[in-house]
This record gives C-alpha cells, structure tokens and sequence, in this order.
C-alpha cells in the first residue's frame, strides 16, 4: 500500500488484508466511552536520524531535523473509537496564535508500529502552511487493540477523529481536510461517502477499484482472498464494492485533487485516470496530477506533492 511497509510482505499485500465489517457509527461506545475523547497524551520522541534506514532513504537528514525541532509540538494521542482505545498522531507550531485550520493525514499500510519518525517530515511540510495535523492510526497499529480491517470497522476510527478536532483548543472544526497515500485514499474515499465533514481531500497512490487491484494480481493473490474469506468467490462483488469508490462516485460531493505517480508499479495509474474520468462525467469538483516517471509514494516529487495538496486544502478554507 506504501512503500513504506515491513519488507517480508508484499506491498500490495496491505491492500488485500481486510475483512467487509461497517463501522457502527454512534456517538457513544459500548463501554461508555464518547467516540473521539483523549484517554492518554504524550510528547513523542523521536530516533536520531541515522538510526532508521527508512528515514534516510526517503528524507534528508536537514528535513528530519526541521521536523523535529522545538519549534513544533508531536503528540501522540490515544483515543476512544467504538469501545477500543486507538492511536492517533497529533503534530503543529508551539505558537500557533489563532486556530488552525486541520489536516487528517491517513498513512498507507496495514498493521503498523510507531510510525511518527517516518510521518514527521510529512507533518511538517504541511504544518508550515498554517495547519495541524492529525493523523489516526487504526485499531491493531502501533500497540492499540482490535483488528484492522483496511476499510472495515477501522473506518469508525477516522470518523470518531470529529469529536476529538473539535475538543482541541487549537483546531478550527470548521476547516477540516482529508490527506491519503495509498490504503489511507481508499479510507478517505468511504470517510466521504459516509458524510465526512471535509471541505475537501487529495489522495495519491491510493486504489479506487478493488477489484482491479486484486484481478491485476490474481494469481498472487487470490489464494489469499480465499484464506480470509472462505466465501470469497460468492460474495467478491459485495467485498470490492464497499472499497471501491469508482462504484459510487456519485456520493463524493467534496473536492478532490488525485495524485499518482505514473511509473507506479505498486497499483496501475490507470486506476486514478479512470477515476478521474468517472468525475468529469458526473461533474465533481476535482484536479488530477501524474507525475511522469515517478513511483507509489511519489517519492521523487514528495515536496511538490505536499505542497500541491496543502495549497489545495488552502483553496478551500471556509471564512
């Protein structure tokens, strides 16, 4: 799903590991617990820059740095989300002064450890522009408990990150943005559907089809599918369909700016042109970019990337 997954596991394979559950979406958990309240906050510390391979092959050691300098607050935040506690990063200026306008980053992969230090550089771009940014975990990642489902019950942990901007000092609620690479586009897209309270969101790398991911794949993968799911085969289209917005297109009404990398070999660029295509027939608001030549994360042209994306969210601030 991103390139920046645990090597004994395909990328791709990210994609497929999820089960079809709806998120309920109540405004209180079954402990009692309301959606979205702060059980636990902390400073994050983060590693030295040359202790993590992954850190030096996609940011330079001066961008790490900047990152992580006590001109900006990293927090790590644990959340209630549908009776499980959920791990979200929350990273801004010391100083902001007025509130700020609210990114919520959704990271690629499946299950994750702690991530801020491969995040940190990403958070920053964006922070600089005059925003803070949010970014929720998922059940199953970086020490929380449930299952994450890629695009199953692990949805209601994006949608309970409302109640949580919006019991923030700093956090104007009333400007709030969608931010996905990869598995977190997917995420986005169904947040969307299901009423998510964006001014607008931007994708990149991320599937619109489901089902043309695993096709393009079948022979690797579908012996997969069939261990998770023992009714695969009968129940596939209902599976696909709930991850892949190329088949409700109709229910994004929030501006869209998608981004892939055109020598992608991860997921087919054809895939977001296709989606594009679906928009401008429907007349949704939208821009697409293909960066010609470039990979998954888009990794040759990232500060662009983000750069695009922030002006983007900048584009549709509400007053």
């Amino acid at each position: 799903m991103t390139l920046r997954t645990q090597k004994i596991v395909p990328v791709i394979l990210y994609a497929l590991v999820c089960a079809f559950v709806v998120p309920a979406q109540t405004s209180e958990t079954r402990d009692g617990i309301e959606n979205g309240k702060i059980v636990e906050r902390r400073t994050l510390e983060f590693p030295p820059y040359d202790s993590k391979p992954e850190t030096r092959r996609e940011f330079k050691k001066d961008e790490y740095e900047a990152a992580i300098s006590d001109q900006f607050s990293a927090e790590r935040i644990v959340y209630s989300s549908n009776g499980f506690k959920v791990v979200a990063y929350l990273y801004g200026p010391k100083t902001a002064g007025d509130k700020l306008p609210v990114i919520v980053f959704n990271r690629g992969g499946y299950i994750r450890g702690e991530i801020a230090h491969e995040l940190a550089v990403i958070f920053h771009r964006l922070s600089k522009q005059g925003f803070l940014v949010l970014s929720p975990l998922y059940r199953g990642s970086a020490g929380a408990n449930g299952k994450d489902e890629v695009g199953g019950g692990d949805l209601s942990d994006l949608i309970n990150v409302i109640p949580l901007i919006r019991s923030l000092p700093a956090a104007d609620g009333n400007n709030i943005f969608l931010y996905g690479e990869s598995r977190g586009g997917m995420m986005v897209y169904q947040a969307i559907r299901d009423g998510f309270p964006a001014n607008a969101a931007a994708t990149y790398g991320s599937f619109s089809d489901f089902d043309g991911l695993v096709s393009a794949h079948s022979a690797q993968y579908l012996p997969l599918l069939r261990s998770i799911w023992t009714d695969y085969d009968t129940r596939r289209g209902e599976i696909n369909e709930r991850r892949s917005a190329i088949k409700w297109v109709e229910k994004l009404n929030v501006p869209l700016l998608l981004m892939h990398g055109g020598a992608d070999r991860t997921l087919d660029p054809m895939q977001t042109i296709k989606f594009a295509e679906r928009l401008q027939t429907l007349k949704k608001p939208y821009e697409l970019i293909i960066y010609s030549g470039d990979n998954h994360s888009i990794s040759m042209n990232q500060i662009h990337r983000d750069g695009r994306a922030a002006a983007w969210f900048r584009k549709h601030l509400k007053k």
